[in-house]
């Protein structure tokens, strides 16, 4: 299975980065197909943790091509920063390949998204304030700027001071900030021309040559389906195509080239920032969830809001994404608990729906309606067979397969590399 796609398939945070890691050398060339530095990673190799924003996680693997494809907006900033601290700590940062067609985050794109936000006070969005919104906004507008364009100074220039005729006034008159210079902006922008020249290469083409060669490349999503610009709960959604079919318009790699679909979901559910969340809980087993779970955001800090699992939203994911196998994160975080329950369908105005409701208005309205399982207290987090788990905790598995309409191929157990239940082979 030469071509796999790795989405989240919940709103975010589910531990992409220890799947992708999990399938280690069998994986040649690992995409980063969309998004930016407003998601992260946590990868725990031995006693190292990693959090990575903006790279693609198979840069921790030894002997993988780590690819940032033409999908993703770059913060030269945060790309450099992360380099130099992965390079510090032993990491072999060389083999990184960017698209010379992927949009460059400037400046004064991070200035425009945090006064936005705050200017829409309670209609605010949740974004992380860095940038990616309004340059994915740049982009559609033909009016962003591409990494090939730091390589011939008179074109940034040209390109900077047309997206700045349009973003000046918005700063001075509505959100009473000064005036960026087109200037300082072109000479932020070129002091990382050169330190970024030896990375560039024709991406789309090194991957389909590599997919030719019977080369694994694993595309892996940042954010998740549920944050999707098109499939997600908008407009509380990231900017980018998160699902898998974002990995073929992110990468220049054709649809009939994906053999396998990998969704990603936690055993019960977290969600950072605004917009609806069915299955929230504001009581002691959210807390319990939170502080057991350790969530808080990878890039932002920011408590994640936690609830049980929604295999309504697993269904969906499934579906949108073409699922052919799932990846369960977390298990062990629900030991201990008596009764575990699951959303299996919603409670809209009355009327029970098991799918996912047709409009925002709606899924805003819904009220989870739960089955609950037996919990268990064993520890399971040294479990490596699914023998090994508790009766009750196999039994959760096998009801999460079941109403989630797509196999559980692997468990997480615990943080760890080797805390991984895999039931069946990822790439077989």
């Amino acid at each position: 299975m030469p071509a796999v796609v790795l989405v989240g398939a919940q709103w975010g945070d589910e531990g992409k980065g220890k799947a992708t890691d999990l399938l280690g050398a069998r994986v040649d060339y690992v995409v980063k197909f969309n998004g930016g530095n407003n998601a992260g990673h946590t990868v725990v190799v031995g006693e190292e943790k990693y959090a990575l924003h903006l790279l693609p996680s198979g840069i921790l693997t030894p002997g993988c091509t780590p690819v940032i494809g033409n999908g993703v907006v770059i913060d030269l900033e945060v790309l450099f920063r992360e380099l130099t601290a992965l390079d510090a700590r032993g990491v072999d940062v060389s083999r990184l390949l960017v698209s010379s067609n992927a949009h460059v985050i400037p400046p004064y794109n991070r200035t425009m998204d945090k006064v936005t936000e705050r200017f829409l006070g309670k209609r605010k969005l949740g974004t992380t304030g860095r940038g990616i919104g309004p340059t994915y906004a740049d982009k559609m507008n033909r009016v962003g700027i591409r990494v090939q364009d730091l390589f011939d100074e008179h074109i940034l220039a040209q390109k900077v001071e047309g997206a700045l005729a349009q973003k000046n006034p918005l700063l001075v008159k509505i959100y009473n900030r000064r005036a960026v210079s087109v200037e300082e902006t072109v000479e932020d922008l070129l002091s990382y021309a050169e330190r970024i020249r030896p990375m560039l290469a024709d991406t789309t083409l090194v991957l389909n040559q590599a997919l030719d060669r019977g080369d694994t490349v694993l595309f892996e999503a940042g954010q998740a389906t549920m944050l999707d610009v098109d499939h997600g709960t908008y407009p509380f959604v990231t900017s980018s195509s998160a699902t898998a079919g974002g990995a073929c318009t992110g990468s220049g790699v054709g649809p009939t080239r994906i053999d396998r679909v990998i969704g990603v979901a936690k055993a019960y559910a977290t969600r950072v920032g605004e917009g609806p969340f069915p299955t929230e809980l504001f009581d002691a087993d959210g807390d319990r969830l939170r502080s057991v779970g350790g969530e808080y955001g990878t890039t932002t800090g920011r408590p994640r809001r936690c609830g049980w699992y929604d295999a309504v939203v697993a269904r969906y994911a499934s579906r949108v994404n073409g699922l052919t196998d799932l990846v369960i994160t977390k298990l062990d975080v629900l030991t201990g608990l008596e009764r575990v329950p699951v959303c299996v369908a919603y409670d809209v105005e009355g009327e029970r729906c098991a799918e996912m409701p047709p409009t925002q208005t709606a899924f805003h309205h819904a009220r989870p309606v739960y089955e609950e399982f037996d919990g268990w207290t064993e520890d399971i987090s040294e479990a490596r067979t699914f023998e090994d788990l508790p009766p009750a905790a196999q039994r959760y598995v096998l009801a999460i397969e079941e109403i989630s309409g797509c196999r559980v191929s692997a468990v997480g157990v615990g943080p760890d590399r080797e805390a991984t239940i895999v039931r069946h082979d990822l790439l077989d």
